[in-house]
C-alpha cells in the first residue's frame, strides 16, 4: 500500500469536510490488504481496533467521501471495498447461497466488449455511462 492511496483518501475526505482519522486510516489499510469485499465481522477479525458502531460510522463517512464502495450480496449482508478510483477496475463473483464475494478481473478484450455494449444500451435509454459493474452469480465451493 502506498502513501499515494492515503493522500488520495485524505483529499476525498477533505472535500467532504471530514478528517482522515487514525480509525479511518486503519480501515483504508485493512481494505487495501483484502482481495475481496469484506463484512464488518471480517474487518473485526482482520484486526480493526474499533467498536462495531464506530466501524459503521467510519465506513459510512468513507463511502460518502467516495473512498469506499458498499455492496449487498445475495445474503443481504453489506460488504465493503475501496472504490475503483483507488484500486484496479474489477467485477465480482457472488455465491447465491452464502453470499460470499470474490473479485474477478476480466481479460481486456472482454472488458472492451462489455464497455461498448454498456455504452450502446445506455445511449439507447438516454444515459451517459460513468462506470459499470458486472456480477457473476453462482455457488461457491463450500455451497456446491
Amino acid at each position: 500500500m502506498t502513501e499515494d492511496l492515503h493522500a488520495t483518501v485524505d483529499e476525498q475526505l477533505r472535500r467532504s469536510r471530514q478528517r482522515y482519522t487514525s480509525g479511518r486510516r486503519q480501515l483504508v489499510a485493512l481494505l487495501a490488504d483484502t482481495a475481496r469485499p469484506v463484512t464488518i465481522p471480517e474487518l473485526l477479525a482482520l484486526g480493526a481496533h474499533q467498536s462495531q458502531s464506530s466501524l459503521y460510522r467510519n465506513l459510512a463517512v468513507l463511502e460518502q467521501a467516495g473512498a469506499v464502495h458498499r455492496m449487498t450480496s445475495t445474503d443481504d449482508v453489506a460488504r465493503y471495498e475501496l472504490t475503483e478510483e483507488l484500486i484496479e477496475h474489477h467485477h465480482h463473483v457472488v455465491c447465491s447461497v452464502c453470499g460470499h464475494v470474490e473479485d474477478v478481473t476480466l481479460p481486456i478484450e472482454v472488458e472492451r466488449t462489455l464497455t461498448v455494449a454498456a455504452e450502446r444500451a445506455a445511449t439507447a435509454h438516454g444515459y451517459t455511462i460513468e462506470t459499470h459493474r458486472f456480477e457473476l452469480v453462482g455457488r461457491c465451493r463450500e455451497c456446491g
